[in-house]
């Protein structure tokens, strides 16, 4: 293959996840609306690109259940009713399960183990100090998610990362989706410290060869992420300030 066309395909994917990344923004933020019809001409016009990276980011995004195809033509945003955002999330938790599962039993080379330990330090460093603030929340946030990344690539499986992909890709279901509703209070930290005790109990586990165990205290771990979203429905004040919220629909709504 030469040269030109390979700069070609490569420019066409950069183009196309730009495309993604940036419909997903205007969606998160409420810039695209859950009752308009958006069409790919419409959109192309809109983010100044040409129709191919569009069409290409509408089924990807149509893919993960952001959007919805219409009959008519064109595409609409998807609302998410909570029931779905925990099934999302669920899933999730039990592809990283797997994922620190196989680590466990096919065993894991120790400087991954060192990489998550030193995550962990990173989190229980935010968590210990006596001034406990948003910049707190945000660190952890960071760090969580570097921790689940970590042991994810390390699982060394191109299926595994794509279907954790995809999963993190839906509203609300990544890991760190929903620490943002905390607010810097102690009982935010004790809910935050929980998720840091999971940590270095599955490093353990991944360690000391016990994959089932791994497993199940990864999956326990993802539940962290359900109690966040029943919170948050439950204080409704809770969601103003997190990306996305208006795609969370009650039923009816």
């Amino acid at each position: 293959m030469g040269k030109t066309v390979v700069s070609d395909l490569t420019q066409g994917t950069t183009q196309t996840m730009r495309a993604v990344l940036t419909l997903r923004d205007m969606i998160a933020n409420g810039q695209l609306q859950d009752d308009t019809r958006y069409t790919e001409v419409q959109l192309a016009d809109l983010l100044s690109m040409s129709r191919t990276p569009i069409r290409a980011a509408l089924q990807k995004l149509t893919d993960e259940g952001v959007l919805q195809a219409m009959p008519a033509g064109g595409y609409t945003v998807r609302r998410f009713l909570p029931s779905e955002i925990n099934e999302a999330i669920e899933i999730r938790g039990m592809l990283e399960g797997l994922c620190v599962r196989l680590l466990a039993e096919r065993g894991v080379d120790a400087q991954v183990l060192a990489d998550m330990g030193h995550v962990c330090d990173g989190i229980e460093a935010a968590l210990i100090s006596p001034v406990f603030n948003e910049q707190s929340i945000i660190t952890y946030s960071r760090l969580n998610a570097e921790f689940h990344k970590i042991f994810v690539e390390a699982c060394n499986s191109q299926l595994l990362q794509q279907e954790l992909a995809r999963a993190n890709a839906r509203p609300f279901g990544s890991a760190s989706a929903l620490v943002g509703i905390h607010t810097p209070d102690e009982a935010a930290r004790r809910h935050l410290w929980i998720g840091h005790d999971q940590h270095r109990a599955v490093i353990d586990a991944i360690a000391t060869r016990q994959g089932g165990r791994a497993e199940q205290i990864m999956r326990e771990h993802a539940r962290l992420s359900q109690r966040n979203l029943t919170r948050a429905l439950n204080a409704r004040h809770l969601l103003d300030g997190l990306e996305g919220a208006t795609l969370i629909r009650q039923s009816g709504s």
